[in-house]
């Protein structure tokens, strides 16, 4: 492994992006050398520049930071992966973790810190914001499960019962369920409540 550490960043925000591509840049043994504002992009760019850490914000068209950590850990494992969240959503913790991230950060952490956490995972630490940490930990699990979870997600535009059964390939009464189920869960009095609470905690 080379002395400078090979720095993949990938945020949709260009002046975020920039930003932080700077403030890794002051330091001597790090090195931003690719840039994408996509999550479908990331496995490539990782792969053209052989890097060693990948900083990934969650929020990025194409595919989620989890989404492209979790690709990266099964093609690239010797990647070290730190998500980046400006939303500090306890779901979003267990997501990240499970799709392999070796850090969680919030955005606006100081560069220095940011920094810091690049060499840490590098040399086999785990980086976790401790107020996020607490956070995930006070709110529990996500009681949802993955078919409450899709039909929530697909109940998002506002389709109907119908709409939803067909687009799921399941039966009306099965689609009425999941959804009224996932409302109990999570104590809404309706499905766009309920679609508006997942979303917060980072459970969809």
């Amino acid at each position: 492994m080379s002395l400078t550490i090979k720095v993949l960043l990938a945020e949709d925000q260009s002046m975020v992006r920039e930003a932080l591509a700077a403030l890794l840049g002051l330091e001597d043994d790090i090195e931003v050398v690719a840039q994408v504002a996509r999550g479908d992009e990331v496995l490539a760019a990782a792969r053209e520049h052989d890097v060693d850490v990948a900083l990934l914000d969650i929020e990025m068209p194409g595919a989620t930071g989890i989404e492209a950590a979790a690709l990266l850990h099964t093609e690239l494992p010797a990647v070290k992966l730190v998500i980046l969240t400006t939303f500090g959503r306890p779901g979003y913790l267990r997501s990240a973790m499970e799709s392999g991230a070796d850090a969680f950060l919030v955005k606006d952490a100081p560069a220095a810190q940011l920094a810091e956490a690049v060499r840490k995972v590098l040399a086999g630490e785990r980086v976790i914001d401790p107020t996020l940490a607490a956070a995930a930990l006070a709110e529990g699990a996500n009681p949802l499960t993955d078919r409450e979870r899709e039909v929530l997600r697909a109940a998002e535009d506002g389709s109907t019962n119908a709409e939803l059964a067909a687009t799921l390939h399941l039966s009306q009464g099965t689609v009425r369920n999941y959804l009224s189920t996932a409302i109990q869960k999570l104590a809404a009095r309706n499905r766009a409540e309920a679609v508006r609470i997942a979303r917060e905690k980072g459970w969809l």
